[in-house]
């Protein structure tokens, strides 16, 4: 006999275990026990009152948040109306079923006010971090860092000329804006001027990655450890090359501070080999450059380059190929970084090798960079085997790049300003290392008898 399903015939009393309908293989069932929130109270304690009634629980927003970014929900509304229906999510945020989800609006005041003046979530990626150190993710020994491209909220044909100034705005982004200009991250990286400015988040530069569109656009900037590609840290930066630069030795430094992990080499691409750069990594943190120095001294036209000069560490000159001698004053030029070599009008007059060493001046000049010997130093690195291993081990970083925009969805940010993005970029880095940490540290399997 056919059965027939009934309906409508509720029980009085039911037992529902919210546990026991969360798969053991579920990704938040492993991300879990690396979520150590217990913290959170008491470091936002200060910046709530001691009277009128209580607020959302933050460790709740915080875990709906980390929820949002592994399955790249980004808006907060939807983010609640897939927990208020999703078990899993019910059972790592600690709802049980006849507990209300928190209104989206609430994450809006909480992460414009309370979570951004505190700096909350960055104490939580550092604390994700920090389990990565415990459980022996992180080896310490080599270093990489690069950035990326993420589009801002921001239409590319809504858009202003070169001269047009941001209006004086209430909007948060503009705000924003007017209070990095004097930051080395944003308005104060470069004195050229962008093409375009983008009226509703002025702080997003206009600019194109390789072969690709122009568009408005925030630099994600991440320095990891290359023994498991975990995130040390991440920097939001206008996108520039300069900006990204200083974001590198920002994110360098202050993992040594609050981390206490600093690395014995650092990979990186050209874009890094300036001389600032190295000479700031080889005298001042002692750590070993796998950079390509980034060099523009070599001719195409067939005459005598810098190479083709023999610098003398003993006597402080260069020889040229006749083997003549060319010295310096110690005059510094070009904004006091480079000192200038010349030789005598008298060696040059009648060389031979002049039509092709200096043919249009009476004597050949040569500059040298003060950050020259840090410079040479990345070029003997860049000869040897262990060069080659962290180019090949710095395409990591660009695999977690390709995994933030493909997997958690970030090609596009969906909140605007500095403040926006870096939010965005911190809690997608949380993701990933908590990802990390779940594919590494499988859960235990339960003894069965």
């Amino acid at each position: 006999m056919m059965g027939e399903r009934a309906v409508l015939q509720e029980a009085l009393f039911y037992s529902f275990n919210l546990d026991r309908h969360v798969p053991m293989d579920h990704l938040l069932r492993s991300i879990d026990r690396f979520v150590d929130l217990s913290g959170v109270r008491e470091y936002l304690r200060p910046y709530y009152s001691s009277t009128g009634r209580p607020s959302i629980d933050p460790e709740l927003m915080i875990r709906m948040l980390i929820v949002g970014y592994c399955f790249g929900i980004r808006s907060e509304r939807r983010l609640c109306d897939e927990v208020h229906l999703n078990l899993g999510y019910r059972w790592f945020c600690r709802l049980s079923l006849d507990e209300a989800v928190p209104d989206h609006s609430t994450f809006s005041k909480a992460r414009h006010g309370r979570f951004r003046d505190a700096d909350l979530l960055r104490q939580v990626f550092e604390t994700v971090v920090r389990r990565c150190i415990t459980e022996g993710l992180v080896g310490g020994e080599g270093f990489a860092v690069d950035s990326s491209l993420v589009a801002a909220d921001v239409c590319k044909h809504n858009r202003d000329a070169e001269s047009a100034k941001p209006k004086p705005d209430p909007s948060r982004a503009v705000a924003e804006y007017l209070a990095v200009l004097d930051d080395a991250a944003f308005g104060a990286a470069t004195p050229v001027q962008p093409k375009y400015i983008s009226a509703v988040d002025p702080a997003a530069r206009w600019t194109a990655a390789s072969r690709g569109p122009a568009v408005f656009a925030y630099a994600d900037n991440y320095l990891i450890d290359l023994k498991c590609a975990v995130i040390m840290d991440v920097e939001p930066t206008t996108a520039v090359r300069q900006a990204e630069v200083t974001a590198a030795k920002a994110m360098i430094t202050r993992t040594a501070e609050r981390l206490g992990v600093e690395p014995a080499r650092l990979a990186a691409d050209t874009g890094y080999g300036l001389a600032e750069m190295l000479a700031w990594l080889v005298e001042e943190r002692g750590i070993e450059p796998h950079i390509p120095v980034f060099d523009k001294s070599g001719r195409t036209d067939g005459s005598l380059s810098r190479a083709d000069f023999t610098y003398d560490h003993a006597g402080d000159v260069y020889i040229c190929p006749a083997n003549k001698l060319l010295t310096t004053r110690g005059t510094l030029v070009n904004d006091d970084a480079t000192l200038m070599y010349r030789a005598s009008t008298f060696d040059c007059g009648d060389c031979a090798l002049k039509p092709r060493c200096c043919p249009t001046t009476p004597a050949r000049k040569v500059p040298r960079s003060i950050y020259e010997g840090a410079r040479d130093l990345a070029r003997e690195i860049a000869e040897t085997d262990a060069f080659v291993v962290s180019r090949r081990e710095r395409k990591k970083i660009e695999m977690l790049f390709a995994h933030l925009k493909r997997i958690l969805g970030l090609g596009r940010l969906r909140l605007r300003g500095p403040c926006g993005a870096k939010d965005e970029f911190l809690l997608a880095a949380t993701a990933q290392n908590l990802r990390k940490l779940a594919k590494l540290l499988s859960l235990p399997q339960p003894i069965t008898g």
